[in-house]
């Protein structure tokens, strides 16, 4: 660190700080809740006169492991910081700045249990329509994975049975991200990253879609040491009529799965599927006699985009122009900016962020929380809630 000319001074000394900040109010800088993981100050010269002139002080810190991975969003974030300070004489004028840097601390997905694993869940719908008629509707959806890595698209499946006499309405998969502040109480912000739409499935159809949605640039599912801010991503598929969803938890880490990749074709053969008992058949629908379900796939309609994304400050688009040798070596990785919360991420080649979205679509039950400051169900409660509506056929 180089100072500034000071003919006169008391001390100039040089802090490290790593902390963690959440508020209320969104972009509020004045925090309600806080933590810190490390603060160490050194001080560089003691009391005397610098001449005029350009000096140099050099110094060095020692960062903790258990530091957490640097993050910013609306209501909270971690952020790691060297200050220094010429501490003057009374009366004068002290001379401050800072200067933030950022912490990566890698989330290894191989270290989650069964992240090799297909991940599934499965819903019935018992619904009615033309006012006497009944059906149900089984919707099924299929990860091949339960974690991934930026850049890497999410091989995503989905079975509708359609056992009713209407057509449904058009079904989504999203790609959703809730990050949930400890403040004093938790407020939960949650927004959709990724969004594909397929057509709906006509009356007494039994059909099938295959898509995928390419991570973009996102925070790890995982702060480690962060008490006050919890990451968490959600595969969403939902039919707009008749209303019904079904989410699967997923892991968004920075250290690939372990296994060697498959095609889209080869991963859905490897997934099992849900049987799912049929309920009675109404008696409507034994009067008009057997209906044969055909098989049929969906065309994909259309792929959603968010146009805006945030990036953290201090950093600028200039970060991501890098000379052509330093692109080729690894010891200069690309800086990709992450989407709605953010953290800068590292990666090997070119990650271009690729913000999505429409309009906000929410979990199961989410509907029912008093946004922001009620709790959403959690991971377990999600698949918890899935099971139980299947095994009670609601």
């Amino acid at each position: 660190a180089s100072g500034v000319a000071a003919p006169l001074r008391t001390a100039i000394k040089v802090s490290c700080v790593g902390s963690c900040g959440v508020s209320n109010k969104a972009n509020d800088t004045a925090w309600t809740v806080e933590e810190q993981y490390f603060n160490s100050t050194l001080s560089l010269a003691d009391k005397g006169v610098l001449t005029a002139g350009e000096h140099t002080f050099p110094f060095q810190f020692l960062l903790p492991a258990s530091a957490p991975t640097s993050f910013e969003g609306p209501f909270g974030k971690v952020v790691h910081q060297v200050k220094a300070v010429i501490d003057t004489p009374r009366f004068a004028k002290d001379h401050k700045c800072n200067k933030v840097f950022y912490i990566l601390c890698p989330l290894n997905l191989n270290d989650i249990p069964d992240i090799e694993q297909p991940n599934t869940t499965s819903i019935t719908k018992k619904f009615n329509y033309k006012l006497v008629k009944s059906g149900n509707i089984i919707l099924t959806a299929t990860s091949d994975l339960k974690g991934y890595i930026v850049g890497q698209a999410i091989q995503l499946r989905t079975d509708i049975e359609n056992k009713s006499g209407r057509d449904t309405g058009t079904v989504v998969a999203s790609l959703l991200q809730k990050v949930a502040y400890k403040s004093k109480r938790w407020i939960y912000d949650l927004r959709t990253i990724a969004e594909v739409e397929g057509s709906g499935v006509k009356a007494w159809k039994h059909a099938e879609w295959k898509e995928q949605i390419l991570v973009p640039a996102l925070p790890q599912s995982v702060l480690h040491g962060c008490s006050l801010i919890h990451v968490d991503y959600y595969i969403q598929v939902s039919l707009k009529s008749p209303e019904v969803s079904v989410t699967l938890p997923i892991y968004i880490g920075n250290i690939a799965v372990n296994r060697v990749p498959v095609t889209p074709a080869r991963s859905v053969q490897h997934i099992p599927s849900v049987v799912v008992p049929s309920a009675p058949p109404e008696e409507e629908e034994a009067a008009s006699g057997y209906h044969p379900m055909d098989n049929v796939s969906i065309p994909t309609k259309s792929h959603s985009q968010l146009q805006a994304f945030s990036y953290a400050p201090g950093l600028s688009f200039q970060d991501l122009r890098l000379d052509s040798d330093q692109t080729a070596s690894p010891n200069h990785p690309t800086l990709c900016l992450a989407t709605g919360a953010t953290v800068p991420y590292y990666a090997e080649g070119t990650v271009v962020p690729v913000p999505t979205a429409g309009s906000l679509i929410l979990p199961p039950e989410y509907s029912t929380w008093g946004y922001p400051y009620e709790a959403p169900p959690s991971y377990e409660q999600s698949c918890s809630s899935a099971n139980s509506s299947l095994s009670n056929g609601n």
